[in-house]
Order: structure tokens, then sequence, then C-alpha cells
């Protein structure tokens, strides 16, 4: 099953290009370090696949989710929206394989938590992502 593979993998499905490094007056403290911890399940599998937690630097101002994703996947964002109340919406294409389309949305609880998911559609099944994130302190070069 295709899905085994992307357990392993599969984080919060940020866009993967890479961001040019920060000026030298930008570089200390330019992002938020956070622990990303991510457990993914499948329609039709009796149990959940293993919890995984990963550190990401993210920039402090979202303009996408938090977090990358494996590039063997080959996943773009859109549609990025942050409402005033902390909550986020968007949406996730991957080339795979498997091809695969979602939805994400995740809430911020202050300056230092999120939760949220992502659920997304394959032509082998669906599957969640369900999401949590805790700030961990600052870090110097968001991706």
């Amino acid at each position: 099953m295709r899905y085994a593979l992307l357990a392993g993998t599969l984080l919060v499905l940020g866009a993967s290009a890479p961001s040019s490094p920060p000026a030298a007056a930008e570089a200390a403290a330019s992002g938020d370090l956070w622990e990303i911890t991510s457990q993914m399940s499948m329609e039709g599998m009796p149990m959940a696949l293993p919890v995984n937690k990963v550190k990401v630097c993210a920039a402090k101002d979202w303009k996408e989710p938090p977090g990358s994703a494996d590039p063997r996947m080959k996943c773009t964002n859109s549609d990025f929206r942050m409402d005033p109340s902390g909550k986020a919406t968007w949406k996730v294409t991957c080339a795979g394989p498997p091809a695969m389309t979602g939805e994400g949305e995740l809430t911020r609880d202050g300056a230092d938590a999120w939760s949220g998911a992502i659920k997304f559609a394959a032509s082998e099944g669906s599957m969640n992502l369900k999401l949590d994130g805790r700030r961990l302190g600052d870090c110097e070069k968001p991706q």
C-alpha cells in the first residue's frame, strides 16, 4: 500500500521551495522554532499509524503553513488564508506517487501552540493527518 510509504515522511506539507538566507541583521531570531507532532490515519485501516515529531524553523509571520514535506511527494500549497482569530486554511496538491489533493486547517492557541488537520483524497482512498505545534523558542533560518 503506497500510503505506508507516506506515514514516515508526510509532515505538515508546506511549500518545499527553499528560502534565501536572511540578511545578517535579520538572522538572529528571525523565526519561530516549532515542534510539530503529526499522526496519520487512513480509511480502512484498523489502527492509526505511529506519531511523528519534527522540529521546524518557520517565519514569525506565516504566509504558508509551518513545516515542510518530503520533497519526493512534490506537494504545493495554495489559497493560504489566516483570519484575525488565528484560524488558517489552505489547499494542498501532491504529485505523488500517489497523487493527492487535500485541505488543511489549523487554529492557533496563542503565540506558542496550534492544532489542526489535513484531509487528503487520492484514488487509493482518503487519509487524515492530525497536527499539533508547540513553539520551542526562536530560530535563525526560517524555511
